[in-house]
């Protein structure tokens, strides 16, 4: 790092857990790329929208945390080797390799078949929660319907959901459960071994069965007939489906719906004209998406950013929420409006590593806010928004911890 950088406790605060927009807003202005220090590892943190969607698509910024550096020691800790080695956390070729196995599964068409088992499993949850007048859309919906339906398509079985999103979220709600941290080091790197163990205990069930109509088994053959993935890469991309197949859709339900019960104009607005919620779910993910910064890349050279310099190994963040509210891209960005005119936020990324689950995270979002404004008439906070108790401000997604509402049952 450099000279001048910003120290942890001067961003990373309560106050950025809450709202992260004003201290973004202030890097825009001021530092646009900022050296900054964190809980969690030193970076290089990029805010402005152009200046972002450049860095997302930067050959010289390496997603490769692998190499001889071992970066990932520093950032994931040492049980993460056997869980990370995927296409999150690599570079063309091998990049291009990974993505065109599993986006076989991802394919459009294919996905949007499954909408009708996605408005089941919305269906069902909400029968359970409507006799009751109240409810934790976190846990009684917002985090069980994207682990329902993305185990469902790796082909786990149902009675081993609610262990494995025991596991995950360890890892989600790292920092947050008031323990030392050596000891929540320790959780979550359990967490990971635990999660690494059961998927090659499932993989290995799988390969002694007749082949099934899951991505585990599609995954496995590519493996197995093909030998187009090792069995390193086979385990560590179905820990990546499952946890990235769940955890950010249930963090953008929870603040997409904290977003609308804040704004009475905009729930208003989609309360009547429901034909909005396609263009609504856009604005709500550039307005407050999951992942304020984009996970981390490495400078595999030196090179300036806004005439500041960054060294050759450094890690850089691109923070997408920050680019998101820049109002050089957006008019009146911090405003929240379900009319705005479709724009090119960055909540799903840019370049070669544009969410490959963008079709899925879109069709659940949307039947999911959806009936839950249909079927949960008068709903609000049941807390203060100031109340709400969110992940901490260091942690690399945006979400609640739990969100208590009523409604008139």
């Amino acid at each position: 790092m450099t000279e001048n950088v910003l120290p942890a406790s001067e961003l990373y605060t309560d106050e950025f857990a809450a709202d992260p927009y004003p201290a973004f807003a202030e890097l825009r202005e001021d530092r646009p790329v900022c050296p900054v220090s964190s809980p969690r590892f030193d970076q290089f943190l990029i805010t402005r929208f152009d200046d972002a969607k450049a860095a997302l698509n930067d050959p010289r910024l390496s997603k490769d945390l692998y190499g001889p550096e071992q970066h990932f020691l520093r950032i994931f800790g040492p049980n993460s080797e056997a869980i990370n080695k995927n296409m999150l956390n690599s570079d063309p070729p091998e990049h291009s390799r990974l993505r065109r196995i599993t986006s076989r599964a991802f394919a459009p068409r294919r996905i949007e078949a499954l909408r009708p088992r996605v408005a089941e499993i919305v269906a069902e949850l909400l029968d359970k929660v409507v006799p009751q007048g109240q409810a934790d859309l976190m846990h009684d919906f917002a985090i069980p319907l994207p682990m329902m339906v993305i185990s469902e398509l790796l082909g786990i079985p149902a009675a081993d959901h609610d262990q494995v999103l025991a596991w995950t979220q360890v890892i989600r709600e790292s920092g947050s459960s008031g323990r030392p941290p050596a000891e929540e080091r320790a959780a979550v790197q359990e967490a990971q071994l635990q999660l690494h163990q059961y998927l090659a205990g499932v993989i290995q069930a799988k390969r002694a069965l007749p082949p099934a109509d899951d991505m585990i088994s599609s995954l496995i053959e590519a493996c197995d007939q093909d030998g187009q993935l090792s069995e390193r890469e086979l385990v560590s991309t179905t820990f990546l489906l499952l946890f990235a197949g769940h955890q950010t859709t249930a963090d953008f339900i929870g603040n997409a719906m904290v977003a609308l019960l804040t704004n009475p104009d905009q729930l208003e607005l989609l309360l009547r004209t429901p034909e909005l919620l396609p263009s609504a779910v856009e604005e709500l993910l550039r307005f407050d998406g999951p992942l304020p910064i984009a996970s981390p890349r490495i400078a595999t050279e030196d090179l300036e950013y806004r005439g500041v310099h960054i060294p050759a190994g450094s890690i850089v963040g691109v923070a997408i929420n920050a680019a998101n509210h820049d109002t050089a891209a957006f008019a009146d960005a911090d405003r929240l409006d379900l009319t705005r005119e479709r724009g090119p936020h960055l909540g799903f990324g840019h370049g070669v590593h544009y969410c490959l689950g963008v079709t899925l995270a879109r069709i659940e979002a949307q039947l999911g806010i959806g009936a839950l404004l249909r079927r949960l008439p008068g709903l609000r906070l049941a807390v203060p928004v100031n109340e709400l108790r969110r992940l901490p401000a260091a942690s690399p997604f945006r979400g609640l911890i739990d969100l208590p509402v009523r409604f008139d049952a």
